[in-house]
């Protein structure tokens, strides 16, 4: 079967597995608020009121359970089979669940299928990132990896207009056919992932170096088996393999080991603190704020898709501009502008809110009601979250994991490292409902403390990895031969964009790559002793 090395093509297919996640997020936030869904699976003791909080927080987090415990075992299916039949397993795993999910008939079958699912976005969360990593050049690979997210909030957003056209159908269809038409870009994803390759540094690890490098020659050299870059590529990839397969047996305990933990920690709690920013208040509840806000209908739906409009757009800056600036201070800037809104959001409820008992409109989860200026001043902070989280943490999120990693503990090491999105997924989904019945707009007090929280992390421990080839971005942390050294500190650490960007060009190819370590005197101490034994 012919394949094809557009990385763009790779990407725009690829992410695909991106846009289901994308597609069930907003599938709850526009179909929890309407009649279809109250009504059919109403918990209360009145007609219509829907399953209790805690019941729907269940149902929002079924999704990420599944989620976990699928991205956990990605990582062997992802080692063994490779990146892209991992990805495929995932279109399929998301059809079936879409069967069950449309034709559920209690909350027990709705919950079931929705876990599915998750083992779906599970699998290719983790490993997209993965398997578009391990393709991209250096200078694009921030690029099209964030491009993931990008086809999340266009799931997102596709998903909600969906719902809200379907919205106007009577009965249990508001609900059917929209979660029956999520099956369509799964199986897009299914029938397109034949048409690419397979990771080359995959191939590598199984010894399939002929292959490998005919990936490299289709997607690096444009067909040209001469490349210097491929060439370059392949021997990198080879020398550092070797290495590699120097240590232990990789498993999942190996990622804390001394050599890797510190990585493992930066991996991880990047994916934790993009769930802790407070998105999923935006995205899966936002109905419940607007309500709060006073808005009600066919208002409140369509100010509810204003924000998905806004993640989509402010995504693009950082698909262009995500390289050259860097992850550090994408990630710094996004952090503090959104803490920002938080609190803001929290001040405005708790100054000029007014309790409702029952909640508004007989919604328990919005039990606060503001008009007038306050009302505007809510959805005004809420869209200008979304616009400060879809171009820094959004995107980078999915970019920064896979750039940490050696070849052969990435697939694992990005299972792992996204199971923490999902677990925290998992406990914000069910969190979320009742903090806002109970703790009101102290809620958005949490999410911004941990906005600064994570402001500070990154600044004293997340190094920068643009610009620089994956093997590279081991030198920050070992050495070639193994050796665990402390490196530059984080704040110290480069872009190397232009730098690879001329090389990629042909350009300095005898050249090495600059070396963040160069400069730091740890690593002079080091390289000394070194020649002193």
């Amino acid at each position: 079967m012919k394949q094809y090395g557009n990385v763009y093509l790779i990407a725009a297919i690829s992410i695909i597995g991106g846009g289901l996640f994308g597609f069930d997020i907003s599938s709850m936030s526009a179909i929890i608020a309407g009649p279809g869904y109250r009504c059919y699976f109403n918990q209360g003791d009145k007609p219509c009121v829907g399953p209790t909080s805690s019941t729907q927080g269940g149902i929002v987090a079924s999704m990420a359970a599944g989620s976990w415990l699928a991205s956990l075992c990605s990582g062997f299916v992802s080692d063994s089979f490779g990146r892209k039949k991992a990805i495929m397993l995932g279109a399929i795993i998301w059809i079936i669940g879409c069967i069950i999910v449309s034709a559920s008939q209690n909350i027990a079958m709705l919950i079931v299928g929705r876990i599915i699912n998750g083992m779906c976005v599970g699998i290719c969360s983790a490993q997209v990132p993965v398997y578009i990593s391990e393709l991209a050049p250096p200078t694009k690979r921030g690029r099209l990896v964030g491009a993931q997210q990008w086809a999340i909030t266009w799931g997102i957003m596709i998903m909600f207009y969906i719902s809200y056209g379907c919205s106007f159908m009577d009965g249990p269809a508001a609900f059917r056919v929209p979660w029956a038409l999520q099956m369509i870009p799964a199986i897009i994803l299914l029938f397109g992932m034949m048409f690419l390759p397979e990771s080359p540094r995959w191939l590598a690890s199984k010894d399939r170096w002929e292959e490998c490098e005919r990936v490299l020659v289709l997607v690096h050299g444009h067909g040209d088996p001469d490349s210097p870059w491929v060439a370059r590529e392949f021997r990198e990839i080879k020398e550092w393999l070797e290495i590699e397969r120097q240590s232990k047996q990789i498993s999942y305990l190996t990622l804390f080991t001394p050599r890797y933990i510190n990585r493992t920690h930066i991996g991880l709690f990047t994916q934790i603190w993009s769930q802790l920013t407070g998105m999923n208040v935006m995205m899966y509840y936002i109905t419940y704020v607007f309500t709060m806000a006073g808005l009600t209908g066919n208002t409140l739906l369509v100010s509810s898709s204003i924000q998905y409009v806004i993640n989509v757009v402010m995504t693009v800056p950082a698909l262009i501009w995500i390289d050259r600036v860097g992850r550090r201070p994408t990630l710094l800037v996004g952090s503090t502008l959104m803490a920002t809104w938080l609190f803001a959001n929290a001040g405005v409820l708790a100054k000029y809110g007014v309790r409702v008992p029952g909640g508004v409109n007989g919604i328990p989860e919005a039990q606060i009601r503001v008009t007038g200026a306050a009302s505007k001043a809510v959805i005004a902070c809420s869209y200008l979250f979304v616009a400060s989280f879809a171009p820094t943490w959004g995107p980078v999120s999915w970019i920064y994991p896979p750039e940490l990693f050696p070849n052969q503990l990435r697939g694992k090491a990005v299972a792992f490292t996204t199971s923490g999105n999902w677990a925290f997924n998992f406990a914000l989904g069910y969190f979320v409902p009742p903090a806002f019945e109970n703790i009101t707009w102290r809620t958005y007090i949490i999410f911004g403390v941990f906005c600064v929280a994570m402001t500070i992390h990154v600044f004293f421990m997340f190094p920068e990895t643009a610009g620089k080839p994956l093997e590279q971005v081991t030198h920050m942390f070992e050495d070639p031969n193994g050796i665990k050294h402390i490196g530059t500190p984080a704040w110290k650490t480069k872009n190397y964009y232009s730098t690879s960007a001329r090389m990629e060009k042909g350009e300095g190819l005898e050249k090495q790559l600059p070396d963040d370590r160069d400069e730091s005197p740890v690593r002079h101490e080091h390289v000394n002793a070194e020649k002193a034994v």
